[in-house]
């Protein structure tokens, strides 16, 4: 299947609304074939696992911030989810958080080799971060991505003590941030809350200071269900810019 087959929202195999279920089935991808547990499925009975799910965007999401020079992570976030690689909710975002964050931070730090390696690393743990996270875990994946941000720029351990305190803490005030913008999930607004919370932790606590454009009008709402519309601080009609 190529990627332009692929539905941007809900079911990527026929756009049907997804189901989400109290109790784990066994279930088995229609891309790749293996079965696994899992909890949804589409109104239709696709299912599609989070492998599939999340391919090809974080071989491109990898691919595209090696080399990118950019250093407003913001920027580049919306960018990436105008791909059509990148679909309106899923696993995927747990990866691009931290991979725009440490491609702001390691361009502004003029290391392109440290760059690459650590948004490498970035993907092998953003991908043990299951889809519907946020709801099922309590803990949202964009911000568990600002943790691995702050976690692989500290080189922090289970053993640490500074750095094991600011991944956690990074994770903790995103997470607070998102809980607050309230549900039903949103990848792109909990996106863009967590890169914000992640540079302002940044100046805060690195004195890194990176500039956003923090005026950004989110243009995903047609395509989300869900969407808060005029109760979202990124939709065009809320009344002021975060």
């Amino acid at each position: 299947m190529d990627h332009e087959d692929y539905h941007k929202n809900d079911c990527l195999i026929c756009g049907g609304k997804l189901i989400y279920k109290e109790d784990y089935e066994k279930m088995t991808c229609y891309i790749c074939g293996k079965t696994y547990d899992s909890n949804v499925e589409c109104i239709n009975g696709h299912y599609v696992c989070d492998t599939c799910h999340s391919l090809p965007a974080n071989d491109f999401i990898e691919r595209y911030c090696i080399k990118d020079e950019s250093v407003d992570p913001l920027n580049l976030a919306i960018y990436l989810m105008d791909r059509p690689f990148i679909k309106m909710h899923g696993p995927e975002h747990h990866f691009l958080v931290p991979a725009v964050l440490l491609t702001s931070y390691y361009n502004i730090k003029k290391d392109a080799e440290m760059k690459k390696n650590k948004i490498k690393m970035a993907r092998k743990r953003a991908e043990k971060v299951p889809g519907g996270f946020c709801g099922y875990y309590g803990d949202c994946g964009a911000a568990v991505g600002t943790g691995i941000f702050i976690s692989l720029i500290t080189d922090a351990t289970p053993l640490s003590r500074i750095e094991w305190r600011l991944s956690n803490l990074m994770t903790a005030k995103s997470l607070y941030s998102i809980a607050n913008a309230g549900g039903p999930r949103c990848c792109k607004r909990n996106t863009y809350l967590a890169i914000i919370e992640a540079t302002d932790f940044l100046k805060k606590y690195f004195d890194v200071v990176i500039f956003l454009n923090r005026g950004i009008h989110c243009h995903f709402s047609q395509l989300n269900r869900e969407c808060l519309k005029e109760d979202c601080i990124f939709n065009s009609t809320y009344d002021k810019n975060y």
